[in-house]
């Protein structure tokens, strides 16, 4: 899985680095800083709805560990979802198939051969 898609602010406008956001939740960016990157998340409704539910946290100089603990629990979980869905493959290699072709083939033609000798 491509790792940007684990990181959970990386889907948010691509012009916008993380931690000028983080700043920003933490009012360390100039008034003009402010209004251009608010001007940015504007365009994505996802973006605005991101910012302002990132800007409801009380605690907002814990939001960068808050980030990572979020990041770090989705890759878990990712990755949990990963190892399950690999131990649900059947791993077939290709002697096996064709010893499988090969028996259904058997059976095909002794099922041919049976009806003829008992239809005769």
């Amino acid at each position: 899985m491509d790792e940007n898609l684990k990181d959970i602010l990386s889907n948010l406008n691509p012009d916008i680095d993380q931690e000028t956001l983080l700043l920003y939740l933490q009012g360390k960016l100039s008034a003009d800083e402010q209004h251009k990157l608010e001007k940015q998340m504007i365009t994505s409704d996802f973006d605005s709805d991101a910012l302002e539910g990132l800007q409801d946290f009380k605690d907002k100089k814990n939001i960068s560990s808050l980030i990572h603990q979020l990041n770090s629990d989705l890759k878990n979980r990712t990755q949990k979802k990963k190892r399950f869905k690999e131990k649900l493959k059947i791993n077939l290699d290709s002697t096996l198939l064709i010893a499988i072709v090969i028996i259904l083939l058997l059976i095909v033609i002794s099922y041919i051969i049976i009806r003829k000798q008992v239809g005769h």
